[in-house]
């Protein structure tokens, strides 16, 4: 294959992943040298115009445009996980009862407990030991933790909580990719925010890779040393 010819192919390999090696090596080039024959190919005029010929042919098979591919992954870089996930600390039993005293949801769940309190004794042939309702009603278990309470300390009960993916934003429902049942539960299953924030910095142009730099910069100190030795 010509050189032209693999400089063409490059240019098509490029735009897949954008990842100048793996392109290098797919147009043909040797995978020892691929990494450093891919970044001179960056560095040339007419290769880099190959390349936007072919991203811009892409958009218009595809009709996606550069600017909402980034949209897309700055979305999900800075998408908030814990729309989807969260861990929160929670309130004990005691945090909000009357005097710190064993606070209950309603009178149902207290007349429940005594009547399990019976069964439980007369199973046993005991005296029953009732639960005590001086702590009140009105427990709710999302309520953040009392920094007063003796019990807890403040500290509550650490849950992990999992929302209505129904619910999430636009954002997070990108960032969200899927849940996996468990032996033990479901996992929650994200898309890599790093990766996406590299991504959106790699197509701004905010990382050069030193070796880009160093070529760049080759042809520069060739001609100095030329003045210089002249």
């Amino acid at each position: 294959m010509a050189k032209d010819d693999k400089a063409k192919m490059f240019a098509q390999e490029y735009i897949i992943d954008l990842c100048a090696t793996s392109a290098a090596i797919r147009a043909g080039y040797s995978p020892k040298t691929a990494k450093q024959q891919g970044q001179r190919l960056l560095t040339r005029p007419d290769v880099q115009a190959a390349i936007q010929k072919e991203m811009a042919k892409r958009a218009k098979r595809t009709e996606i445009t550069a600017d909402a591919v980034l949209q897309r992954w700055w979305d999900i870089a800075t998408a908030d996980p814990n729309e989807i996930i969260h861990l929160r600390r929670v309130c004990c039993r005691h945090c909000y009862g009357t005097d710190h005293e064993y606070q209950w949801r309603d009178s149902k769940e207290y007349k429940q407990a005594v009547r399990r309190a019976k069964v439980s004794a007369m199973e046993q042939d005991k005296e029953p030991m009732i639960p005590s309702d001086a702590g009140g009603y009105g427990f709710d278990r999302r309520v953040r933790p009392s920094p007063d309470c003796p019990y807890c300390f403040g500290e509550g009960q650490q849950e992990v909580y999992a929302e209505d993916t129904r619910d999430l934003s636009s954002a997070a429902k990108l960032l969200y990719a899927g849940v996996k049942q468990t032996r033990d539960g479901f996992e929650i299953k994200m898309r890599d925010q790093d990766k996406a924030m590299e991504n959106v910095a790699k197509h701004l142009g905010m990382f050069v890779e030193k070796s880009e730099v160093e070529l760049k910069n080759l042809p520069q100190i060739i001609i100095k040393r030329g003045v210089n030795s002249g």
